[in-house]
């Protein structure tokens, strides 16, 4: 197994796993975002990168994207902290240390971008994801429900 950052050549492959890790999301917002980080290295405004995993034929088996932001709930407010964007392992290949590695690389991009902490999110229900988080050395900071409404 092989940890790198994305290339363009990896575009069709990564569509792929975003649509299977969000899938309410459109293949069009999908390629926007991913595009947007392959060609700046910025998620937004703030510096960002996908991270992928490749068997030892070439093909992508998971994904981990990562980026900065200014705050995360339950990290140091004095400094930029690194958080997990989006972290997708193909399940035929779960369970055998893809995901782990993938964290490590973004730990260490986010190391190397000056933090000194790093943070995700799950969905309240993916309980699988919290225990893959839990596993890695992740605490629970807090639970939350989002709203939203139209103006």
């Amino acid at each position: 197994m092989r940890i790198r950052e994305a290339q363009a050549t990896d575009r069709n492959q990564l569509l792929a796993m975003r649509a299977a890790l969000w899938p309410e999301g459109s293949l069009e917002e999908h390629a926007s975002e991913l595009d947007a980080t392959l060609g700046t290295g910025m998620s937004g405004t703030l510096p960002g990168t996908t991270l992928v995993s490749q068997d030892e034929d070439g093909a992508l088996t998971g994904f981990l994207d990562v980026g900065l932001r200014s705050h995360a709930d339950g990290c140091d407010t004095a400094q930029p902290v690194g958080f997990v964007e989006g972290w997708f392992v193909r399940e035929a290949f779960r369970d055998r240390g893809v995901g782990k590695a993938l964290m490590r690389a973004a730990e260490e991009w986010a190391r190397g971008h000056g933090c000194r902490e790093i943070a995700s999110d799950t969905q309240v229900e993916n309980e699988e994801s919290q225990r893959a988080h839990a596993a890695l050395g992740f605490q629970e900071t807090d639970r939350c429900v989002y709203y939203r409404k139209d103006l």
